[in-house]
């Protein structure tokens, strides 16, 4: 088949690869005009890792792999309020997570194309017709392409899915949070290895240092702390962040001056997407294009990975019956990924507290986290995934177990 894919992150790259690696003629198309960079930092776990291992991937991401020594959370003076050491979460996956930044993993598994599929950047496709048997597509740049399948792998505010499903709005569920994300170079204090957060009530703020002298910044907070007014670029995200983080204590003075000296900022509301289809004709969804369970899940990464193996899966053993294929990825995945969600949404109270009470309540459940009992019994649920992915006959020789 000629397979048009829209958007070159963790789910376009991973489906691209599987796809080109079974002869089809795949097309990747990405707005930014290089792959991207930055972004936050996050385990992978679960089917994620499992399909990691599936591609191979395993030696390359341990390379990259950020080496955690330390969670600690502290009140607004920088005392510690919190925490636990990494060998928990080690624990409860049997080793099996690892600790990576976003660009790092698209970056890894685009690696692994080998020149099979035709990477196009700074496009973007514009219009998706019926064509008989096939899809007309348009782009915004290049010339148009008839396809068999057009996927959307373009993420939360998806172009593919708006297109052929309608608008975001159908299938957006907010999660009363915003996020954001950034970098600045040398800033001071720096503990290798070690992740720091506090919170206030409402509002969370951690740094973790990367690569390259930079420290990353993960800022959580509640809808309400924007007043209503949704920033539309860097100077008003800026602006927003320090308006929000203003009184809330600890390093927030040095690193919101930190805002200066950095160039863009990751800024979005924390949404899942739910649909009950993810397919339409031949066009169908990946990732968090068709079921972003949100940042707070822990876990869209790998469910990205995860969805673009089934895909490619069910594609190889229905080769001449794509309405099957579509049918037998989602039926495999969506009552797992709506587990995931359910699960999520719950999670929001222990991520960003609404009270000073709740605050303290989760730092103490962090302290508990040491306990030999108490890590299966408050994070067991969250880190199972309780599903297996299938075993298809595309997988590479010999992969690593």
């Amino acid at each position: 088949m000629k397979v048009v894919i829209n958007g070159a992150g963790i789910a376009g790259t991973a489906l691209a690869y599987w796809l080109g690696k079974q002869g089809h003629d795949v097309h990747l198309i990405e707005q930014a005009p290089a792959p991207r960079t930055g972004g936050y930092v996050l385990n992978l776990w679960g089917v994620g890792y499992d399909a990691a291992e599936k591609m191979g991937l395993l030696p390359r991401l341990q390379q990259l792999q950020y080496h955690s020594e330390h969670l600690r959370m502290v009140d607004r003076h920088g005392r510690t309020s919190g925490g636990y050491p990494p060998q928990v979460l080690l624990q409860l996956t049997r080793g099996r997570i690892a600790t990576l930044a976003r660009s790092d993993i698209a970056a890894a598994i685009h690696g692994l194309l080998d020149g099979r599929v035709h990477t196009h950047y700074g496009d973007s496709i514009a219009s998706i017709e019926p064509d008989g048997p096939h899809v007309h597509v348009g782009f915004d740049r290049g010339p148009p392409l008839q396809a068999d399948l057009v996927v959307g792998a373009d993420g939360l505010h998806s172009r593919i899915r708006q297109l052929a499903f309608g608008q975001d709005a159908r299938y957006e569920y907010p999660m009363g949070c915003h996020v954001a994300a950034f970098e600045v170079a040398g800033y001071r204090p720096r503990e290798d290895g070690v992740y720091v957060a506090h919170s206030a009530p409402g509002r969370y703020i951690a740094r973790f240092p990367v690569r390259g002298d930079k420290m990353l910044f993960f800022l959580l907070f509640r809808d309400e702390y924007l007043a209503g007014v949704v920033p539309t670029n860097d100077a008003e995200r800026k602006a927003a962040l320090k308006q929000v983080y203003a009184d809330v204590g600890w390093e927030c003075p040095a690193i919101l001056s930190g805002l200066a000296d950095t160039g863009s900022v990751y800024f979005d509301r924390v949404s899942q997407i739910r649909m009950d289809a993810w397919n339409r004709g031949r066009v169908a969804l990946v990732g968090d294009a068709a079921a972003c369970p949100s940042l707070i899940a822990g876990s869209g990464a790998g469910f990205a990975m995860a969805q673009a193996y089934v895909l490619a899966g069910e594609l190889h053993e229905h080769p001449n019956d794509l309405e099957r294929a579509l049918s037998r990825y989602e039926a495999r995945l969506k009552p797992f990924v709506a587990r995931k969600q359910q699960a999520a949404e719950k999670m929001v109270p222990s991520f960003v507290p609404a009270t000073g009470l709740g605050v303290r309540a989760r730092d103490l459940a962090t302290v508990l986290m040491r306990l030999p009992v108490c890590p299966r019994l408050l994070m067991g649920r969250y880190l199972n995934d309780e599903i297996a992915l299938p075993a298809y006959a595309m997988e590479p020789p010999n992969p690593t177990h």
